[in-house]
């Protein structure tokens, strides 16, 4: 007896019972062993790299994303520069699914990142506490790395804009009068990139100028020792300091707006924050031995 089409309706469980050769068939793919599942898979590298130097901060971040991640692909233009790179590798899974994984040339270029942005951050808080101790040279209070809400233009409606803006260096005069305190906001930049993405962000300029009577930008310098930008740069409602390694040197002064008085959220703030520490204990001890010297 033939298997033929089931054309009259017969279900498959009938045709088994009533083909005996599809009977035997199916009783063989039964006592056939099972296979075991296939472990993950790496697919090949690709023919054509690319360069590692080419890759930009981006890269960067997507790679660590990646990395702290289940490797998800995204299958963008991020991710095939990766993979040229050599620093992904597509990994098959069981069941069919792709996923990524980070090779060990992926690990020593994070490794290369991350001392990178190390060594950035210390010749930044090298050059803040520098002009936060130039603030207290000049009788002034200075507090670092506040977080302080900045109000904007008003938008439609006359609602107001507010916004929460974390100046470097935020410093008063050391005075008693609330109309002479002269707030100033010094922004520290010592990496031209970091420079140029916060120069296109006139909203964060406008918190800076809403904050201080006076906003300035301090320039720090490459390898080479010249300045990471030009004053014709800076926006000029900013002023221009550039930090070399004995001096700090004003290219453009930065224009005096009248600050009434601070408002109350920011006053609060201050209360709450620490201010750099000003003179020594031992300096104020032989300033204090000489006075009654004196006396």
């Amino acid at each position: 007896m033939s298997c033929r089409a089931w054309a009259d309706g017969t279900t498959p469980q009938r045709a088994l019972r009533t083909c005996p050769a599809a009977a035997k068939f199916s009783e063989n793919q039964r006592m056939l062993p099972a296979t075991p599942a296939a472990s993950p898979t790496a697919t090949d590298s690709p023919t054509i790299s690319l360069p590692v130097a080419l890759l930009g901060r981006s890269h960067g971040r997507r790679l660590r994303d990646i990395y702290r991640s289940a490797g998800w692909p995204c299958h963008d233009l991020l991710e095939i520069d990766l993979l040229a790179a050599g620093l992904l590798q597509r990994v098959l899974g069981p069941r069919g699914h792709e996923t990524l994984r980070v090779t060990d040339a992926g690990i020593s270029h994070l490794a290369d990142c991350a001392q990178t942005n190390r060594s950035a951050l210390s010749r930044h808080e090298a050059l803040v506490e520098r002009v936060a101790c130039e603030m207290l040279r000049a009788g002034r209070i200075a507090w670092r790395g506040l977080g302080l809400r900045a109000q904007l233009t008003q938008a439609e409606g006359g609602q107001t804009r507010w916004c929460l803006a974390r100046p470097d260096v935020f410093s008063i005069r050391n005075t008693s009068r609330a109309d002479c305190i002269e707030p100033i906001v010094h922004e520290i930049k010592v990496q031209r990139a970091d420079l140029l993405s916060d120069l296109r962000r006139p909203e964060k300029r406008a918190a800076y100028l809403d904050l201080g009577g006076e906003c300035w930008y301090v320039l720090g310098c490459d390898a080479k020792g010249r300045p990471i930008a030009d004053e014709s740069e800076i926006p000029a409602e900013c002023g221009v300091i550039v930090a070399s390694s004995q001096h700090l040197t004003v290219l453009r002064p930065a224009p005096r707006r009248i600050r009434q008085q601070l408002p109350f959220g920011v006053w609060l703030a201050l209360a709450k924050a620490t201010p750099v520490a000003g003179l020594l204990d031992g300096q104020q001890a032989l300033l204090g031995d000489g006075d009654l010297a004196a006396a």
